[in-house]
């Protein structure tokens, strides 16, 4: 695991612990939870600071970016995941978050493996969520009607993906609608027309990860920062509900 990504994770999560009334050495519990495209980074990390820190046991859930803002901001959980940035109305809502930034990942467009198109432009991708390209023979495939699949609303993913790909044009209503990046997955490996976007570390053999523009998104073009469709990862804090330990 990166150092610096693990050193991050532990200065926020010390910061979590004074919630819990106690240093993380003399024990108690981090509640997590959050967008399920941190929620696998997330889990990582715990583990880590778990293993340095004994006493202390960090409990990481998911429910979508909205859900974790909204969460730690009421102080149900010590720490909100987050891929995406805070929303303006988040910020006037609690202006006490403070969004500490622990990592950069990528959302990667995919499809069923025996799909024959590899590689697809923004705009072809923008086309086919809009609902104006409806058939995978118009960008190159095979003849067959393309089954979308995108995530809800309030999904941190969703938002970027808009925000980068979908410009003024809206998501079509006739895509299905899935409350995880790990229900996207499935339903694309399933789903031999299928098309879906989800976070890098969702990426396995049961999906085809699309070039886009003609760049693959590989780790190497994600750290030279060729691969378009980057964004951080956030982890807020709410500093109303922090309560510092007393001196002894």
């Amino acid at each position: 695991m990166h150092r610096k990504l693990t050193s991050m994770m532990m200065a926020v999560l010390l910061t979590a612990g004074l919630t819990v009334g106690c240093a993380p050495k003399a024990g108690g519990t981090i509640d997590i939870a959050g967008s399920t495209s941190v929620q696998p980074l997330a889990e990582q990390l715990a583990k880590a600071y778990m293993e340095k820190h004994p006493g202390v046991t960090i409990n990481v859930a998911g429910g979508g970016s909205s859900v974790g803002v909204k969460s730690v901001a009421e102080g149900t959980v010590d720490i909100g995941n987050c891929s995406r940035e805070l929303k303006a109305s988040e910020k006037e809502k609690w202006p006490e978050l403070i969004a500490h930034c622990i990592a950069r990942d990528a959302i990667v467009v995919v499809v069923h493996p025996t799909n024959e198109v590899a590689s697809l432009t923004t705009e072809q991708i923008r086309d086919i969520y809009a609902g104006e390209i409806t058939d995978w023979a118009e960008v190159g495939g095979n003849p067959g009607a393309i089954v979308v699949t995108s995530r809800e609303e309030g999904s941190g993913t969703r938002k970027v993906f808009e925000k980068l790909i979908m410009g003024d044009k809206k998501i079509t209503l006739d895509a299905i609608f899935h409350a995880s990046a790990g229900m996207v997955r499935t339903a694309v490996a399933e789903t031999p027309l299928g098309i879906g976007y989800i976070s890098y570390p969702y990426l396995d053999p049961s999906t085809k990860a699309l070039a886009i523009d003609g760049v693959a998104p590989t780790l190497e073009n994600l750290k030279a920062g060729r691969f378009p469709l980057v964004r951080p990862l956030y982890m807020p804090v709410s500093y109303t509900h922090l309560t510092l330990p007393t001196k002894a």
